[in-house]
């Protein structure tokens, strides 16, 4: 159907390959230890726009630009990094807010959980930490091809087609992810202290993943 073959090996590696940690597993699993599911399945959500964007553009044609321009991938490559970069900086100056005086025996302040976000800024955080890629859209290109035949009617149709099931398969590990974080974390009775080292060794190992997309090499 719409020139597809070998869909079920299509499935399981598209699997396999959201599976693998990455910049947006780890975001994911940080707000979801430090805000809940709620903010997990926020940014996952944003992941999953963002690669509708990359899907879209590689179905038309226009991810083929960032494949064959030097300066339009550079562009996109330095943009993408510096919000990685600027993500983990605001990780890593994470503060814990003041708890109420009083709350332990001997009247001292507590400190409460580290600020949370708003998931509309956490969707945000999602959603251009993923289409701000270039290799994402590199990916697509050099991934989804391989399972359209050659003299298919409409090569973009199954392009999105299998862009959506990719997609799609790629939400239900996100979100499921996040719900086993807040699940593990809640379990585990994760202190505000530990969430907030947390926060910041996520935020140290964006600004490490912004400075490798840096360097990324054209292919």
């Amino acid at each position: 159907m719409f020139g597809i073959h070998d869909l079920t090996l299509f499935i399981v590696s598209g699997l396999l390959l959201n599976i693998m940690p990455g910049p947006d597993s780890l975001l994911i699993m940080a707000r979801s230890a430090t805000q809940g599911w709620r903010a997990g399945c926020a940014a996952a959500l944003g992941i999953g726009a963002g690669t509708f964007v990359h899907i879209g553009a590689a179905a038309v044609g226009l991810s083929a630009v960032l494949a064959t321009s030097a300066t339009a991938f550079t562009v996109v490559k330095w943009v993408g990094a510096a919000y990685i970069v600027w993500c983990g900086i605001g990780m890593l100056r994470a503060r814990l807010k003041p708890g109420k005086p009083g709350s332990d025996p001997e009247g001292q302040t507590l400190s409460a959980a580290p600020a949370r976000l708003p998931l509309g800024r956490i969707f945000a955080q999602g959603f251009l930490t993923n289409v701000l890629n270039p290799k994402v859209a590199l990916f697509f290109l050099a991934f989804v091809p391989q399972f359209i035949d050659a003299d298919a009617a409409n090569k973009p149709l199954a392009f999105l087609v299998l862009g959506c099931i990719f997609n799609f398969n790629g939400m239900l590990w996100c979100n499921g992810l996040a719900v086993f974080t807040a699940f593990a974390s809640a379990r585990l009775q994760v202190k505000p202290l530990v969430a907030l080292w947390l926060n910041r060794v996520t935020g140290g190992l964006f600004i490490a993943l912004g400075a490798r997309l840096a360097l990324a090499e054209q292919h």
